[in-house]
């Protein structure tokens, strides 16, 4: 899979804009509320872009965001974290629980068979 900028998402280009903590991938994402359908688009630039079903309203759409990411990616909810712009469309999530280049592998698979 290739973003619009023609660069194979990899950890390294991920960790350009978010980072590792504490064996923990970091990753920026956008979130496109009120959408068709729930699926990870792919990659643009450093930021993963989420459609998502759910309202932007009480929380909805970070709960079906973290719900998403934990079933796609085979984490528990528990391990997906919004750290930051929890009432924006710009997210850092962090994941926990897995190999740390496993989801970047699982989403440009996503993206390959379609």
């Amino acid at each position: 899979m290739r973003s619009r900028t023609g660069v194979v998402p990899t950890h390294d280009t991920v960790a350009d804009g978010a980072g590792l903590a504490n064996d923990a991938l970091v990753l920026k994402v956008r979130v496109i509320p009120r959408a068709s359908s729930n699926e990870i688009v792919g990659f643009d630039g450093e930021t993963l872009k989420v459609r998502l079903t759910a309202p932007p309203v009480e929380g909805k759409a970070n709960r079906a965001l973290v719900k998403l990411l934990a079933k796609t990616l085979g984490v528990r909810k528990s391990g997906v974290e919004i750290v930051s712009g929890h009432s924006g469309r710009l997210k850092m999530v962090r994941l926990e629980g897995t190999d740390r280049d496993a989801p970047l592998r699982q989403i440009c698979q996503l993206r390959e068979k379609r």
